[in-house]
């Protein structure tokens, strides 16, 4: 069982990767935005991250950048619809940033499983 952290400001997308995760037999918990995020990440390191790229406050390539500051073996998927900005395609940055897959939204529970499994090589 790996532990995750799921970075995303929408509620909705939080809540169903949470229990997705959950039910793929990880232990799971949420921030809404990057700076909730990387307090949780110190309080309560996980094995995996999963974070979105537009959000308020810290977006998520920047969110990517500290993690591996901090951490620079840390698994780590990045998730985008676009926002605001739906034609903007930041998923090969994050790649090139450190995440070691990327998923866009929307994406569903099944290949949520399978990128986590992949990543951990499970």
């Amino acid at each position: 069982m790996a532990s995750v952290l799921i970075i995303d400001d929408d509620d909705m997308v939080r809540t169903m990767l949470l229990r997705t995760v959950t039910r793929g037999g990880h232990e799971a918990f949420g921030a809404r935005d990057g700076v909730e995020g990387m307090t949780r990440f110190r309080d309560h390191p996980a094995d995996l991250v999963i974070t979105d790229i537009f959000m308020p406050n810290q977006e998520g390539l920047a969110t990517i950048m500290e993690l591996r500051r901090v951490k620079p073996d840390l698994k780590i998927i990045a998730i985008s619809g676009g926002g605001a900005r739906a034609s903007l395609d930041v998923l090969p940055v994050a790649e090139a940033l450190g995440a070691q897959r990327t998923l866009r939204k929307p994406f569903t529970p099944t290949e949520v499983i399978e990128a986590i499994n992949d990543v951990l090589g499970l």
